[in-house]
This record gives C-alpha cells, structure tokens and sequence, in this order.
C-alpha cells in the first residue's frame, strides 16, 4: 500500500520537476521522490509533524515539505522552494524568467532565459552563448542543433514593462509560453 499523500510539478530552468511524497502516519514514514528518484527516506518518525529539506534540479534549489496537523489526523504539506510558497515562487519567476517551448527537428525544445544572469537553458543543459550588442538592444546567440537562435533584448520604453525579450530561431519568431 502506497501513502503518497502529494504531488508538485516545480518548472525550474532546466525543467519541471516532479515531487512526491509520501506519508505514513500510522508508520511514522516519510519518503521523498524527485523526479521518480528517492531522495528522503525516514522509517518510524515518532513526530508525524516537521518539515523535510531537499535539493531539486541542476541549480540544487533548496526545497521543504512542510507537514502540519490540521485537525486530529489530517495533515497539510505544503511545498516551499528557496523559502518561498511554491505559488510565491512561481510568480516570482516568471518576472525572472521567460520560457519557450517549440518544435524542431520533431524533437520540442524548452528554451529558458534567466534575465539576472542572461544564462540560457535548452531542455534541462546550459547553453553556451555570445552575447552581442546591435542597434537597438542585444542579441545572446545560441545553436539548437543546426538551428541559429538567438534572444533579443529591447527597451519596451516603458519603466513598468522593462525589457522586452524575444526568441528568434531561423529568423522566425517564437511566441513565448505564458
């Protein structure tokens, strides 16, 4: 018999991420799985509440499980990642981030720019990039495959907006993924 008691999908810039966890409270078990891999496993806690810290991804992001009683013996899990909710996390992100996922060659790519640093990830890896300045903005260039990519940045002209950034694979553009 299982005691998985929750899931998350956690996008990261080298993927999403699956977590679980499972939850024993007649055992006292805590099991936590990345990604299908075991990363925690805790026999016979006595102390059916706490919190269980773990890396996840490339960049070992710091994630907790929190375990709380609600009322007799239900239990709440929350997840937090970088010590954020991971609803605070994720909307944090996307101001940090953009993502866009397309198809080439049949295979889909999930292209991820992180605007603090300008590092580019293709499916789940680094991408080694140039970095060039034009007329109007920059270009950071990368290659998926055979393909020629490149992100533009470009001042919106707007204080609230900011910086607008643009994928460009082929000299096609690619609509990014809300």
């Amino acid at each position: 018999m299982t005691d998985l008691v929750a899931v998350w999908d956690v996008a990261l810039s080298d993927g999403v991420h699956k977590i679980e966890f499972e939850h024993g409270t007649t055992s006292g078990k805590r099991v936590v799985y990345v990604d299908g891999k075991e990363e925690i496993r805790k026999e016979w806690m006595f102390k059916l509440v706490g919190k269980e810290t773990f890396c996840v991804g490339a960049a070992k992001t710091k994630a907790t499980i929190n375990i709380d009683a609600i009322s007799g013996f239900a239990y709440e899990y929350t997840l937090e990642i970088d010590g954020k909710s991971l609803k605070k996390y994720m909307e944090n992100r996307s101001k940090t981030t953009n993502t866009w996922v397309l198809h080439l060659d049949g295979e889909d790519f999930r292209v991820v720019l992180e605007k603090d640093t300008m590092d580019v990830w293709c499916n789940g890896k680094k991408m080694e990039t140039a970095g060039e300045f034009v007329d109007d903005g920059t270009e950071t260039h990368f290659s998926i495959g055979n393909h020629d990519c490149y992100i533009k940045a470009v001042s919106s002209g707007k204080r609230k907006e900011g910086i607008i950034h643009t994928l460009i694979v082929d000299n096609r553009e690619i609509a990014e993924t809300s």
